[in-house]
């Protein structure tokens, strides 16, 4: 698709009333306001299915120059989760020893986070995403994509979202540095890790942090 012309085709959707709109898009706001990030899942199994719907959801996110610069790598193999899980508990935990800093290390105490992350192993699907900073051509050589970070945001809120929807829960997990999933997962030199998602139900002892959204009232600014 890189330098094809432009070309154009009829978008004709059917066009919902007034009324359906409004009915939709509380009944969405509803749902979605029961989300919670899970760090405690179930090992009770998922339709493999469900989660790749899920992605196929992420996939239809609006991207810079229609590049779409992501990759969605499906983890199954326990040896390899295992081999991700220590190094991501080895890069937090000098991360909580100091390298965070306080200030940083004082706006997570509220969530209750640690350098242990069992969630890695636990959940019976583990997502890894990656960025695509420049596409490969097949000769090897390559070119830029443009909004990349935009682009891979976008889709993992989409995909989050999707989950949700289809029952599971979802935990984005962002351990930093996160080169090692490169390495691990014999990614090409072009990508670029951009979150850990493990995904699955959440335990029967499940806890989450004591928190409140902002309201609407809070992040919305009429002009």
């Amino acid at each position: 698709m890189h330098g094809q012309p432009y070309q154009p085709v009829p978008y004709r959707p059917s066009r919902m009333s007034a009324d359906e709109s409004l009915v939709r898009a509380r009944e969405l706001r509803e749902r979605m306001d029961e989300r919670r990030t899970v760090r405690m899942f179930a090992p009770d199994p998922v339709p493999e299915q469900v989660v790749l719907d899920a992605i196929a959801v992420a996939n239809t996110a609006p991207s810079g120059a229609h590049q779409q610069p992501w990759t969605f790598v499906l983890v199954q193999d326990p040896e390899v989760r295992r081999r991700i899980r220590e190094a991501a508990e080895e890069e937090e935990r000098l991360s909580y020893s100091g390298r965070l800093g306080e200030e940083w290390l004082s706006a997570l105490r509220p969530l209750g986070t640690d350098e242990n992350k069992p969630h890695i192993t636990d959940a019976p699907h583990l997502v890894v995403v990656f960025q695509q900073r420049f596409a490969l051509r097949p000769d090897g050589s390559s070119y830029k994509h443009y909004y990349v970070d935009e682009s891979v945001g976008i889709a993992v809120g989409m995909l989050i979202t999707a989950l949700h929807l289809s029952g599971l829960a979802a935990l984005v997990h962002t351990p930093s540095p996160m080169r090692f999933l490169s390495e691990v997962l014999g990614r090409p030199r072009n990508e670029k890790a951009f979150a850990v998602i493990p995904v699955g139900y959440p335990a029967p002892d499940a806890v989450v942090p004591d928190l409140v959204r902002k309201t609407l009232d809070q992040v919305v600014v009429r002009v």
